[in-house]
């Protein structure tokens, strides 16, 4: 196992935001070593924290006690191709994941658009994707390994300790670290997407039929102009098609990062001129093409950024775009990133953003390095107004306090925690702060 102690250790998230001084960062390799982690961590009583690509947008993975990494925890472990069952180690990336499932010809049947994270990340956070009918990436866990306070590792499905099973599917790396996950796949298939800019005004008055009428359906507001970026993305037996490699270069490369990124500086050094940027945004035109399923969810991030997200009823939808775009003109508010808006359907996970209702995601953001806060707040107030919940891996204002009432199962959460980790090993300032201290 590699490992280093006692030398000076920095991190940083993706976001740069957030920062850390581990006082040791170690890299296991298998679950016996990890479990050796904590075990040690124990005896010297030292805190432990696993990271894995970094994307959260809070402090949930700094520490100055011991840094797991786990980028050398990243294979997958076993296939079963008649269950469609996958078992994995928490390190592996959704990217790598994805590549190897479609070579024995399966699919995740929902996904973020970040492919870069860590499954155990997308997992602990309650990443989401978008799909009325479709869940998060949580839904998919049907089994996980844990490494626990002791470093014990328990086993946890619907049929062997199913309650800490329901639980930890959206752990928040408060209950141990996820050594191995077990995942129900799908069989592999292909998406026909359709990107295409459209009014505003027409997305919030066809909500309910594009939402409903599309497997998987998201868009982004433009701030400072009345128009909005839809994707629909739908199953389909179609042949890959439309979107050779040059012309993903140019649009998803070029024009989505490069192109972008310049123009978010510029807005930086110059923010009296983010309103006539943002002009531009809406006039790629329409892309129509046919790919691998994984190929379409996720999408190239080379324009780094700080978020919030929140899920509100997805009744509530059209209210909050309203009250959004209104809020940043009153407030003269200067904008250079477009709002995201996704859906999925509800679940009965203790601490998933979606616990008990169908969600529609709305997720801000600032280009890094650009202040934040004003805007963020003003955001978090309209949300938190609506019966928001926000995103556990993005930024947000809330305490234990506020959330605890959001959330129906939240002592269920909290009775496994205090199970599993009655020491604290796990904790650090944001599980202290939203989850409360132990």
């Amino acid at each position: 196992m590699a490992s280093t102690l006692g030398a000076t250790h920095r991190w940083v998230n993706w976001g740069g935001n957030q920062r850390c001084a581990p006082a040791e960062v170690v890299s296991p390799a298998s679950e016996a070593e990890l479990s050796e982690v904590v075990r040690a961590a124990a005896r010297s009583g030292q805190t432990v924290k696993p990271v894995g690509s970094g994307h959260s947008f809070t402090d949930i993975a700094t520490t100055s006690g011991v840094q797991v990494r786990l980028d050398r925890h990243d294979r997958v472990l076993d296939v079963d191709r008649q269950s469609m069952r996958v078992r994995v180690q928490s390190g592996i990336t959704i990217n790598q994941l994805c590549r190897e499932l479609a070579d024995v010809g399966l699919a995740l049947p929902n996904l973020g658009d970040v492919g870069y994270q860590t499954i155990s990340g997308a997992i602990s956070t309650g990443t989401h994707g978008t799909g009325a009918r479709y869940r998060g990436i949580a839904e998919q866990v049907v089994g996980v390994s844990l490494v626990i306070g002791d470093g014990t590792v328990v086993n946890a499905s619907a049929d062997e300790e199913p309650e800490i099973w329901s639980v930890a599917r959206v752990g928040l790396g408060a209950l141990g670290i996820l050594s191995t996950v077990t995942l129900q796949c799908v069989p592999a298939f292909n998406m026909h997407a359709v990107e295409a800019p459209m009014r505003m005004d027409d997305v919030l008055g066809r909500l309910d039929e594009l939402v409903d009428g599309n497997d998987h359906f998201e868009f982004y507001w433009v701030p400072h102009t009345r128009w909005a970026l839809t994707k629909a993305n739908n199953h389909t037996d179609e042949a890959p098609r439309g979107m050779g490699r040059a012309r993903e270069l140019y649009e998803r490369v070029l024009l989505e990062n490069v192109a972008f990124g310049a123009a978010c500086r510029i807005g930086r050094r110059r923010p009296s001129l983010i309103p006539k940027l943002a002009t531009a945004v809406p006039s790629s035109g329409t892309r129509d093409f046919v790919r691998r399923s994984d190929q379409v969810f996720t999408t190239p991030r080379l324009v780094h950024f700080c978020e919030m997200e929140y899920a509100i009823p997805r009744g509530e939808a059209a209210t909050a775009l309203d009250r959004l775009t209104k809020m940043v003109d009153e407030r003269g508010l200067l904008v250079s990133f477009p709002v995201e808006v996704r859906f999925t359907a509800a679940d009965e996970i203790p601490l998933s953003t979606a616990n008990g209702r169908e969600s529609c995601y709305i997720a801000v953001h600032m280009y890094r390095g650009t202040p934040y806060d004003q805007y963020f707040r003003a955001v978090e107030e309209i949300m938190w107004s609506l019966g928001g919940r926000p995103h556990w891996g993005k930024l947000h204002y809330q305490t234990a306090a506020t959330l605890a009432p959001r959330y129906p199962d939240w002592e269920r959460f909290q009775s496994v925690r205090r199970k599993l980790d009655p020491d604290g090993r796990f904790a650090n300032a944001y599980t202290d702060r939203v989850l409360g201290a132990l």
